[in-house]
């Protein structure tokens, strides 16, 4: 599979890395939260010297239960960063990690090259317009609700369809649009039970029938830690065990707080199955 990203296209033969980097001070993960440009820069270039793909910032914390926050708040926080990104690391890609579609635009406006939406434009309106407008890469999570309520959001007729079907009516429409570069994330931890994430974990081969990359974020999440009876910082290990059955299981790109550990996993499944 080809994504362009900026002109330039990218070939998928092997997986992909994404570092996460929170401009927020309500993150679950506290390693993830970098407020100040020092820290963001310092964070970027430790990533990107790592073999970070792309950077994804986000102002608004997804955590179940996490405060609202008006539009200019979060642009206020995004914003900043993503130019000093731009002109400190300009061959780096980044992405927008916003379910609003004037964040959006204004991020890949200031230098954003991706748009990375939890909602999969459920949340606004015209999110899809406005990525087809931009012709830019788009990722669409898979969740139910709000992150404000997501968790009271569980009940499925049958989960692996009715996800699989909200991805099939939501790629379809986006193609109407125009839009050609399409990444789908089934959304870990966001509206499901334990049980249904490693539900979803277990056949994520499923999802591949829909010929799109296929982006995985279950970075340090209550799903490794709670079933470890630990705490996000110290489930990394829990995180690269489950970041290994991603890759086997077929994703693309793996959203992490933990660069290094995800290109070490990532190095030792291409020598095992891409030798």
């Amino acid at each position: 599979m080809i994504l362009n990203i900026r002109g330039n296209l990218v070939i998928l033969d092997s997986p992909k890395v994404m570092g996460i980097i929170n401009a927020t001070p309500d993150s679950f993960y506290h390693g993830s939260r970098s407020l100040n440009e020092t820290e963001v820069l310092k964070k970027t270039e430790l990533m990107a010297s790592e073999g970070a793909f792309i950077i994804d910032i986000g102002g608004y914390s997804s955590r179940p239960g996490a405060d609202d926050l008006t539009e200019e708040e979060e642009l206020n926080r995004v914003l900043p960063h993503i130019a000093n990104i731009r002109k400190r690391f300009p061959e780096l890609y980044i992405s927008i990690d916003t379910f609003r579609s004037k964040v959006a635009k204004e991020a890949i406006l200031n230098g954003a090259d991706v748009v990375n939406d939890i909602s999969g434009g459920e949340l606004d309106s015209i999110m899809f317009d406005t990525v087809a407008e931009l012709q830019v890469p788009y990722v669409m999570m898979h969740m139910k609700g709000t992150p404000q309520d997501m968790n009271k959001q569980t009940n499925y007729k049958d989960l692996l369809a009715d996800i699989f079907l909200f991805f099939q009516r939501k790629v379809t429409e986006l193609r109407q649009k125009g839009l050609k570069d399409i990444i789908i994330d089934p959304g870990f931890g966001f509206a499901k039970t334990m049980k249904q994430n490693y539900q979803v974990l277990g056949h994520l081969e499923f999802f591949k029938t829909l010929s799109v990359p296929l982006l995985v974020g279950l970075s340090r999440k209550s799903m490794i830690y709670k079933a470890l009876e630990t705490t996000p910082e110290e489930a990394l290990n829990g995180t690269t065990a489950l970041n290994m059955v991603s890759l086997l299981r077929g994703a693309d790109i793996l959203r992490v707080h933990d660069v290094k550990e995800a290109m070490e996993t990532v190095k030792l499944f291409n020598l095992t199955y891409n030798n």
